[in-house]
């Protein structure tokens, strides 16, 4: 399967702020409560605010398309637009999500690839993210890739006050092929 990567430009706005909104839902909303659920989605996913992410110079978003269908999205983060370790030797997975209908197809695997490479062909030393702490699932999907866990962080929901894993995956052994 050959996935087509498309970096996000301000003419993609409109589909980016659908797709970020739709695939969190997706996600998250069952986990959480409505009201501080509803909360967060409406100020992280607004227009204007993912605007300014997509114009920020230190991040990029990049949609994955198989048969020129829009499958998913990630986002990475250099510099100061990182949201915990600001160092020129990382890079930050902020996101990496897939459509509902479009997972267990090896799709994520394919973006968390292209994702490890974007970050090798930029010399750094290694590669972060944040992920729910009750996210099984993605936790077991990064380990496998040899991601670990390093520290934890706060990850507010509305007020929902909850516990994000800080993983990374170290660059210095890993061939860029």
């Amino acid at each position: 399967m050959a996935l087509l990567f498309k970096k996000c430009t301000n003419s993609d706005l409109n589909k980016l702020v659908e797709i970020t909104r739709k695939t969190f839902v997706d996600a998250f909303e069952k986990d959480n409560n409505p009201e501080d659920f509803n909360t967060y989605i409406n100020k992280a996913f607004d227009k204007n605010n993912i605007e300014q992410q997509l114009l920020n110079p230190d991040s990029t978003f990049c949609f994955a398309y198989l048969d020129e269908v829009l499958t998913g999205y990630f986002k990475l983060n250099e510099n100061t637009a990182q949201t915990d370790l600001i160092s020129e030797e990382s890079l930050e997975l902020e996101r990496i999500y897939v459509l509902k209908e479009f997972q267990g197809r090896q799709i994520g695997k394919l973006m968390l690839q292209k994702a490890i490479k974007h970050a090798a062909e930029k010399s750094k030393k290694y590669i972060w993210l944040g992920v729910w702490e009750k996210n099984t699932d993605a936790i077991r999907f990064y380990e496998k890739f040899g991601f670990s866990k390093f520290d934890t962080h706060p990850y507010y929901i509305g007020k929902d006050k909850q516990t994000d894993w800080l993983m990374r995956f170290d660059l210095t052994n890993f061939q860029n092929s």
